[in-house]
């Protein structure tokens, strides 16, 4: 295959699923013998970028503001002093930056855009359908893109998510791991446990839970809440906690907070949740989990149905049935229960595909 010149745009470098991805499609790029340029306002994975053989140019496309339009300029300076033979488009602000920039070029690179996420403000988000083609990153963006957008199927392709399996892993817990959490959470051992990664936010699910745990037996269940509380989520969280008081599971739940040994708690842990009350675009913590050979029980909606659909359809549960949950979590719970299908959600298979796509549509235009 051809080598190729591909650059990705998005805001920002930091912490997030979309900048670890992007990260990880660069450093790939660079081993199957491609060139990679990333341009962002930086972050923490800059160096990891530059440390893989990829290129990173610094340039604030993260700003929403219509003075990041005059950036375009710039923006179409660099494709021509570049040319590249990929643009790909990761965000909107970026994708808007780029529209301009486009407009001033005469030789014109291949233009992919990733949806990631149901965007909820169409008008902003339609710069990300007036590319070549779009990737969809579940069948259910794709479903959006088509009723939002009415723009033709054929100009979709459905590549989803990937985690990299070898950092999700089944390799056993470690002894001393396992003998400082029981210090840290004695509240956990001989317990069923019963964990929902997620930060706090009204649409992840909480409620629904909080309501599980109060269902059930509490001498075998514990429920584990693992994830952050931004500043903004605090009444909300507050809120919980009195609901955690009036349900009486003072003793049968535990707010974790943010945790860097997330891989570790998917496999202490006997089933995992995605109780998003909102379908999510993709369903990230369900692919991580199963990675680890955990159960995964999660509403019949979104990304969500469809991963589970391929790897574990007996945890699926139609949306806000408690009581359909709570039976689930009987039978599911039970350490006979067969464990889900091996992970076919692989980062290696969306790096892959996602190349594949390249060249095909590149081989159309010539």
């Amino acid at each position: 295959m051809n080598k190729l010149k591909v650059i990705q745009l998005l805001p920002e470098l930091n912490i997030g699923g979309v900048e670890r991805g992007t990260c990880d499609f660069s450093k790939a790029l660079v081993k199957n013998g491609h060139e990679s340029v990333v341009i962002s306002n930086g972050g923490i994975y800059e160096k990891d970028i530059i440390q893989h053989g990829g290129k990173h140019i610094n340039l604030p496309i993260h700003k929403k503001s219509l003075f990041s339009l005059l950036l375009s300029k710039k923006l179409s300076k660099i494709y021509e002093e570049e040319k590249p033979d990929v643009v790909h488009v990761r965000s909107r602000m970026p994708a808007w930056i780029n529209f301009y920039a486009f407009k001033q070029l005469s030789d014109k690179p291949l233009l992919i855009s990733t949806f990631h996420g149901l965007y909820s403000t169409p008008v902003y988000s339609q710069v990300m359908s007036k590319v070549d083609h779009m990737i969809a990153i579940s069948k259910t963006v794709k479903s959006y893109i088509i009723n939002t957008y009415r723009v033709s199927e054929n100009k979709i392709s459905t590549i989803p998510r990937g985690c990299d399996t070898d950092y999700f892993n089944k390799e056993l817990l470690d002894n001393d791991w396992i003998n400082n959490w029981y210090s840290e959470y004695p509240q956990t051992k001989n317990k069923i446990i019963l964990t929902l990664p997620t930060r706090i936010s009204k649409w992840k699910g909480l409620d629904s839970f909080l309501e599980l745990i109060s269902e059930l037996d509490s001498n075998k269940y514990h429920g584990l809440v693992v994830g952050p509380t931004s500043p903004t989520k605090e009444k909300y969280f507050n809120s919980l906690k009195n609901k955690v008081k009036d349900l009486g599971i003072t003793k049968n739940i535990t707010f974790t907070g943010s945790r860097s040994d997330i891989v570790n708690i998917y496999k202490i842990s006997d089933v995992v949740f995605n109780l998003s009350i909102k379908p999510e675009p993709f369903g990230r913590t369900t692919i991580e989990a199963i990675s680890c050979g955990s159960k995964v029980i999660g509403w019949n909606h979104g990304g969500t149905k469809e991963i589970l659909e391929e790897l574990f359809p007996e945890g699926l549960v139609y949306l806000n049935d408690i009581e359909s949950l709570k039976q689930k979590v009987i039978i599911i719970s039970n350490k006979d229960h067969p464990l889900p299908k091996e992970n076919s959600f692989t980062s290696n298979r969306m790096i892959k595909e996602t190349i594949n796509l390249y060249h095909q549509l590149l081989s159309k235009e010539v």
